[in-house]
C-alpha cells in the first residue's frame, strides 16, 4: 500500500510458515450451523468458507506479518503509475486450474467482471470506481480507475479468479453445490450439507514452490465438520474429534479446560499475540434520534456503564477495554496530535469537543462497584445541563416527557450487557429497555436505523480503505443499509477518510487514520466493551505451529500435522 514490501524478489518462504513443515496427514475444524451452496460469491446461500481459502486463488497473495503487502501469485508481475489510476498484471505461464486448463486473461477478465456485477453486493461498490479492463497482451490486462484511490490496485489483486467455460452454459448468480474450478492447492473432496466437507490436495497444484506458499499446504486433508450449535461443537473438541479449536469464550478459556484430554495433556493450549486494532463493539447511539443528538447525554450514559464490574461479573476480567477504534495498534491516536496529525485537524479544530486535539477521549474508568458514585454524580450533571431534570425517581425534559431509551440486541450475551447497564442508570433515574427481536426484524430495523440504541461490531484492519465510508460515511446518515449506525456526518470525517484514500506514502495515510480514530473517538457515538489482545488457540498434542506468529496473529494455514495419518 505504501513503501516498499518488506521481502525481497525471490524470497523463499513468508516470516511465520515454516518451509520444513512435515507434510501429510489431517487436519478437523469444527463450525456451527451449515452450507447450502459452494459458491461464496453469492448473496444468495451459505457457502462454507473454506471453498475460498483452499480451492479459489487469486492474483496476488497478502502477508499477514505486514499492514497491507501483496506478493505474486497468478501474476508474476505488477505495473502500476505513480498516481496508481491503473494497474497491469501479467499472468504465470504456469498458473493452471485444478483440472489442468491454463489460466488465461480472458478467465481474469470474465472473473472481475462477473463477480462485481452477478456477485455479492461487496464486490460492486468497488467495480464503480473501475473505467475498465483490457487485454494488453498474452498474459496481461490492464485495469483502469475513475477515481484517486491508491488501494484499489491492491483490491484488484485479491478478487476471485475462476475458470470462464465453466459458466458458459449456466448463469453465475444461481447459487448450488456444484464444486468451482479454481487454481488452488486443494479441490473439493466430499461433502453432505449440514454434517461435513472436506478438501484434498491437488497433487498436480502449480504453484507449490513458489515463496508465498511454501510452509502453508501441510495437510493432506482439510475438513470441517458442522455442529448444531456451539454447546455440540464445543463436546466434540473435548472428545479430541477436532484437531484444532480457536477459543473465543473468555470464560471457558479460565475455567473450562478441567476435562481428561486437557489435564492429561492430549489437549494443548496457547495463545497468540496479534497487532491487529481492536475495531469496535459496544452499545451504539442512534444520533438520528433528538435524545442522542446531544454529545453531553452520550456522555452521561458513558460514565453510567461500569465495565470493569461488568466484566468481572460476565468475563472474569479476561478482556481489556477498548479505547478507541483502532485501539492496540500504531493507528490508534495517543496522546496530543501533533505533527502531521494536527495539520489535518487544524482546520476542524473549531468544531471538535473540548480536548479532542489536547488529550481526546477516552471511555471512563471506574471503581469496579457497580455503583461508582464518582462517575454517577458526573453523569447526573451532564444529565441536568442537558435539560433532563429528575422528578421523584424519574428524569424528565421540560415538556415533562420521561427519559425512556430502547435498546436493540440479536443475543442473549447483549441483553444481559443492557440488563446490567439498566440498574445503573436507573439509579440515574432514566429507564433502559432491552428488545430482543426476531432475526428477519433485527436485520430490517438496523437497515433502516430503526432503533434508539443497538449493538454493533465493526472489525477493523491494519489497511482500512473505502470501507470506512461504508461505516462512518456521512451519506450513511440518510441512506439504508450502510454500517453507519450512529448516524455520524462531520466533515472531518469525510475529510480523514479521504485523505487516508488519497495518501502516497505512509506518514499522512497513519496520520489521516489516527485522526479519524481521535474524532470518531471524540463523538463518544458509542460505549465500548473489551477485547482479547491475544488469540487463544487448543489443539490435540500431535499438531503444532512455527513459534512465531504473524503480525495479524493466528493463522491456521501455517499449522502441520508431527504424525501423517
Amino acid at each position: 500500500m505504501h513503501g516498499v514490501p518488506a521481502l525481497p524478489p525471490g524470497f523463499t518462504h513468508l516470516p511465520y510458515a515454516n518451509p520444513d513443515a512435515p507434510q501429510g496427514g489431517t487436519v478437523v475444524y469444527g463450525e456451527t450451523g451449515g452450507f447450502d451452496s459452494l459458491n461464496p460469491y453469492l448473496l444468495k446461500g451459505r457457502a462454507p468458507w473454506g471453498v475460498r481459502a483452499h480451492t479459489i486463488e487469486t492474483l496476488m497473495a497478502r502477508s499477514w506479518d505486514e499492514p497491507f503487502t501483496l506478493y505474486g501469485l497468478l501474476a508474476e508481475s505488477v505495473e502500476t503509475p505513480e498516481d496508481r489510476s491503473w494497474v497491469e498484471f501479467t499472468l504465470r505461464p504456469e498458473a493452471r486450474f485444478s483440472d489442468g486448463a491454463q489460466v488465461t486473461v480472458e478467465d481474469v477478465i470474465w472473473s472481475l467482471e462477473t463477480v462485481a456485477t452477478k456477485g455479492h453486493p461487496v464486490y460492486r461498490n468497488t467495480w464503480k470506481a473501475v473505467n475498465g479492463v483490457e487485454k494488453t497482451g498474452e498474459r496481461s490486462l490492464r485495469i483502469s480507475f475513475a477515481e484517486p484511490n491508491r488501494e484499489l490496485p491492491l483490491i484488484m489483486g485479491l478478487r476471485p479468479i475462476l475458470k470462464k467455460d465453466q459458466w458458459a452454459e449456466r448463469d453465475f448468480a444461481d447459487s448450488s453445490l456444484d464444486p468451482l474450478i479454481g487454481t488452488g492447492p486443494y479441490v473439493v473432496n466430499q461433502f453432505e450439507p449440514g454434517r461435513f466437507i472436506s478438501f484434498r490436495r491437488d497433487p498436480n497444484y502449480w504453484g507449490r514452490e513458489l515463496g508465498v506458499n511454501r510452509g502453508l499446504l501441510n495437510f493432506d486433508e482439510i475438513k470441517y465438520e458442522y455442529y448444531r450449535n456451539s454447546d455440540a461443537l464445543w463436546a466434540s473438541v473435548k472428545t479430541g474429534d477436532v484437531s484444532v479449536f480457536r477459543e473465543t469464550d473468555p470464560v471457558r478459556w479460565a475455567e473450562g479446560y478441567d476435562f481428561p484430554a486437557a489435564t492429561e495433556g492430549r489437549i494443548l493450549k496457547g495463545e497468540a499475540a496479534h497487532g491487529r486494532p481492536t475495531g469496535m463493539h459496544g452499545f451504539v447511539f442512534n444520533t438520528r434520534r433528538p435524545l442522542f443528538a446531544d454529545r453531553r447525554i452520550r456522555q452521561a450514559l458513558a460514565l453510567s456503564f461500569d465495565w470493569e464490574w461488568v466484566n468481572q461479573r460476565m468475563f472474569r476480567s479476561q478482556y481489556l477495554r477498548i479505547e478507541s477504534y483502532y485501539d492496540n495498534s500504531d493507528l490508534g491516536f495517543a496522546g496530543p496530535a501533533e505533527g502531521r496529525e494536527a495539520e489535518l485537524l487544524a482546520p476542524f479544530a473549531g468544531n471538535l469537543p473540548e480536548g479532542t486535539l489536547e488529550t481526546g477521549w477516552r471511555p471512563p474508568e471506574s471503581d469496579g462497584s457497580g455503583r461508582d458514585r464518582r462517575n454517577l454524580r458526573a453523569a447526573a450533571k451532564l444529565l441536568d445541563a442537558a435539560g433532563w431534570k429528575v422528578d421523584g425517581r424519574i428524569r424528565r425534559n421540560a415538556e415533562g416527557a420521561p427519559f425512556s431509551v430502547e435498546v436493540l440486541v440479536a443475543t442473549t450475551e447483549e441483553a444481559t450487557l443492557a440488563e446490567f447497564w439498566s440498574e445503573a442508570l436507573t439509579r440515574l433515574g432514566v429507564e433502559l429497555r432491552v428488545r430482543r427481536v426476531d432475526n428477519a426484524q433485527y436485520v430490517a430495523r438496523r437497515r433502516d436505523y430503526d432503533f434508539d440504541m443497538t449493538v454493533n461490531r465493526w472489525f477493523l484492519s491494519l489497511s482500512p480503505g473505502v470501507e470506512q465510508r461504508l461505516y462512518f460515511g456521512a451519506r450513511g446518515r440518510e441512506e439504508p443499509g450502510t454500517r453507519n449506525y450512529m448516524g455520524v456526518a462531520d466533515p472531518a470525517v469525510e475529510a480523514m477518510i479521504g485523505t487516508m484514500l488519497e495518501s502516497e506514502n505512509r506518514e499522512d495515510f497513519a496520520a489521516a487514520v489516527r485522526a479519524l480514530d481521535r474524532i470518531l473517538s471524540a463523538g463518544i457515538y458509542v460505549i465500548p466493551f473489551g477485547y482479547l489482545p491475544t488469540d487463544r488457540i487448543a489443539w490435540q498434542k500431535e499438531f503444532a505451529k512455527p513459534d512465531r506468529d504473524a503480525l495479524y496473529g493466528w493463522r491456521p494455514e501455517v499449522w502441520w500435522r508431527e504424525a501423517a495419518d
